[in-house]
């Protein structure tokens, strides 16, 4: 017989397991930012948030009919 012999249990997780680091590799490539991009996101968002609710016209007293 054969000195051949692995556990196909083990080698099914081996090979998910590589197969998982292969699609968060290009994820990573794909959806990836830098830090310095995702705080200047996130502070273009903020400044567009408050001008939207700066332009925000609150409701004045109802009027008597």
């Amino acid at each position: 017989m054969s000195d051949n012999v692995i556990n196909l249990r083990q080698a099914r997780k081996k090979l998910a397991r590589a197969e998982a680091e292969k699609q968060a590799q290009e994820n990573r490539i794909r959806f990836g930012q830098k830090k310095a991009e995702k705080q200047a996101r996130k502070a273009e968002e903020t400044r567009q948030s408050r001008q939207h609710e700066a332009g925000r016209i609150e409701p004045g007293p109802e009027k008597p009919r």
